[in-house]
């Protein structure tokens, strides 16, 4: 039977809660540690939404696309206070954060609002709501930290997570609302994030990915440098640890002392995520990025020197304020030159409160979509000339289950594959447990997937 408990002489029974965590990796992260702050002994977790007392959304505000996936799931999720058992709707994270005064007003459904660093209250806002009845916004000043005593239930696969090393942003690129919504950048201890590490490998993950808005940036808030690199030479040092993966190194700070640690440590994945944005010089400077096409065509020659078989993955925005023709051929022509194995693209999100949404020259949505296509159907070609370059190659590939596709196959992913934005290797012959890291003969490649056979070490 449900256990009941008493908040201010009231009894409630235990309380069954779902979360839909939408955005980024970091917010994934911050949707754990909420579940983590709820205590078991009060609170059960379920994936079914229609069975939940709670349903939590942790919202994404970083573009126009985000917010309107954050609204279109509150309201899709309220649902459930008429058809199901919901009776407490929650919304937390970047969006309440970011437009704290106006939701409460937009969004009548939602009975809590909390913000992106309000985790450790989450239990006792809940039994407020539910004591007294009414709604509430309570949101903090978003500076919260996490180390590793805080309390995380996760909800990745068992053999892969993230690990947060940083909070915020200091570098204020003037389209970006990060700084606003987070704060600016506060770095962990690298004695809690190896503990945090080592605790994980015990507990059966095989795959660390390293997350900040900018690794490269980890400890500079403290005047230190090499902190990253001092980082990294700890953690590979976890015997139970197989695959770490950095994710968003900024370009201005990736030094040759890190990139020297990528080729001769196997444990670190020859894989870097770094967010370019643009090419043409003068987008660049008004994005407020720190480097040029130059610094950009050198940085890349030192990676695929340092590390010849790295895989490389970027974003750009396009659509900029004043991009015109010219700048995005070059970026275009950037693109087919093809030096990027990995490239996501966004439309610019004019967003309140940047610098940039003051500027002048802004692209219609017609002209953002045309270029939107273009790079992505130039980069689809690299990437498909890429994959099959790979073909009669063994690669170590990480076993996620039966594939998405069909029961009759495993997938995994290769060293070469993030988790959740990079394609999947799919395995028609041999067989390997999930979380196994298996050698794979790579004998067929589309535009982002792999094909192969499991092989003998």
């Amino acid at each position: 039977m449900p256990r009941s408990f008493f908040v201010k002489g009231i009894i409630l029974k235990q309380l069954k809660v779902a979360l839909v965590s939408l955005g980024c990796p970091k917010n994934l992260v911050d949707a754990e540690i909420m579940l983590g702050h709820l205590p078991d002994d009060r609170y059960t977790i379920t994936t079914d939404e229609s069975l939940a007392d709670i349903i939590i959304v942790n919202t994404c505000s970083f573009i126009s696309d985000a917010r309107e996936e954050s609204v279109d799931t509150i309201l899709s999720v309220a649902d459930h206070k008429i058809s199901g058992h919901c009776s407490l709707l929650i919304v937390s994270g970047c969006l309440p954060q970011r437009y704290r005064d106006e939701l409460s007003k937009e969004l009548p459904e939602v009975d809590l609002f909390i913000g992106t660093g309000d985790a450790g209250r989450l239990a006792t806002l809940i039994e407020q709501c539910l004591v007294d009845r009414t709604p509430l916004t309570d949101i903090g000043k978003g500076d919260f930290l996490y180390d590793h005593t805080t309390p995380r239930l996760r909800s990745s696969p068992f053999y892969s997570t993230y690990v947060k090393i940083a909070e915020g942003c200091s570098n204020h690129c003037s389209y970006c609302v990060i700084p606003e919504i987070r704060g600016a950048l506060r770095s962990r201890e690298i004695a809690s994030i190896v503990d945090e590490v080592r605790a994980l490998t015990r507990a059966g993950v095989k795959e660390i990915n390293l997350i900040a808005q900018d690794i490269t940036a980890f400890r500079r808030d403290f005047g230190e440098t090499g902190a990253l690199e001092k980082l990294l030479r700890e953690l590979v040092q976890i015997e139970e640890l197989a695959w770490l993966r950095l994710l968003y190194a900024y370009p201005d700070h990736i030094s040759d002392e890190l990139l020297e640690l990528m080729a001769t440590e196997d444990k670190i994945c020859a894989y870097l995520d770094i967010p370019l944005q643009h090419f043409a010089d003068e987008i660049l400077l008004q994005m407020n990025r720190r480097v040029d096409q130059a610094a950009i065509r050198k940085l890349i020659a030192r990676i695929r020197q340092a590390v010849p078989d790295i895989t490389l993955r970027t974003s750009f925005i396009v659509g900029f304020p004043g991009e015109t023709d010219d700048h995005f051929r070059q970026l275009l022509d950037f693109v087919k030159e093809g030096h990027l194995e990995r490239v996501g693209v966004f439309r610019y999100s004019r967003e309140e409160g940047t610098p940039a949404a003051l500027f002048a020259d802004q692209i219609t949505d017609i002209v953002k979509n045309r270029r939107y296509h273009q790079l992505m159907k130039a980069q689809g070609r690299i990437s498909f000339r890429k994959n099959r370059g790979l073909i009669n190659r063994v690669e170590p590939v990480l076993i996620e289950g039966l594939s998405d596709e069909t029961d009759l196959l495993l997938q995994g992913r290769s060293i070469r594959q993030a988790p959740d934005i990079d394609g999947k290797v799919y395995v028609t012959a041999g067989n390997a447990e999930v979380g196994q890291i298996v050698n794979l003969r790579i004998t067929d490649s589309s535009e982002y997937d792999l094909v192969g056979e499991i092989v003998e070490a």
